[in-house]
């Protein structure tokens, strides 16, 4: 697999298009970093790291937040900026704005995994992950 962040917005998006509750993710630590911005956000109800004995990978598993009403998910896209093929950086003074503001952006900065507003505070830039609203 040449891409894992790929991979894990992939199954967030199958799993979110299923109506599947909880959804299963091989782990690692930029995938932990992501999970725990969607949970501070609001955007997934809950998240449990599972250490697993029988499988050669960590797992994450993620509670989908839908709802009560209506049944629609939190998470409307989940989108990938930055691929390996083609990396897309951002400074704190042109931090990427999503949904006018309404949606968010994680990165990857020297500082660890965070969101647009977060970095722009701290004005420091970084590769652009994803875009999540």
């Amino acid at each position: 697999m040449t891409d894992p962040i790929a991979d894990y917005l992939t199954r967030l998006r199958n799993a979110i298009s299923a109506q599947h509750r909880v959804v299963e993710i091989p782990s690692s630590k930029m995938k932990q970093e992501i999970t725990k911005i969607l949970f501070e956000q609001g955007y997934i109800l809950n998240y449990k790291f599972v250490k697993n004995e029988d499988k050669p990978y960590d797992t994450i598993k993620v509670a989908l937040k839908y709802d009560s009403v209506d049944n629609v998910s939190a998470i409307k896209c989940l989108q990938r900026v930055s691929r390996p093929g083609l990396r897309q950086y951002a400074g704190y003074k042109k931090m990427p704005r999503v949904l006018n503001g309404l949606g968010i952006a994680i990165l990857s900065t020297s500082k660890g995994i965070m969101t647009n507003k977060q970095a722009a505070e701290m004005k420091i830039g970084g590769e652009v992950l994803c875009y999540v609203y």
